[in-house]
């Protein structure tokens, strides 16, 4: 089981209360929890893939540093990266790799 998530209280729960709950409690607390139909590994390789097609770098950090936690391998995010880069665009494949060499230093 995950362990219990508390980002969007700690950065957001005094601004916005409610999304903060909303992060902590539905997405990382029920959807990301649901490992019998998903394992963690997989539900990161989907998450980073689908934060890269859609430029969102500044979440992607953090994402790829919870793959890697989740057991995705320099050389599985690597081929996932290339693969990628064909159907998201280059630049943005440049973008990913970028920090992903720097969290699997």
């Amino acid at each position: 089981m995950a362990k219990k998530q508390t980002a969007g209280r700690d950065n957001l729960g005094e601004f916005a209360p409610k999304f903060a709950e909303l992060n902590d409690d539905v997405l990382f607390g029920q959807v990301w929890s649901r490992e019998e139909e998903l394992s963690p590994k997989l539900r990161s390789i989907v998450t980073v893939s689908v934060l890269m097609t859609a430029g969102n770098f500044e979440q992607l950090e953090h994402h790829l540093a919870f793959a890697k936690s989740n057991g995705v391998t320099k050389e599985e995010i690597a081929e996932i990266i290339t693969h990628a880069a064909f159907y998201m665009g280059w630049p943005k494949a440049w973008s990913a790799f970028n920090r992903a060499k720097e969290i699997w230093k």
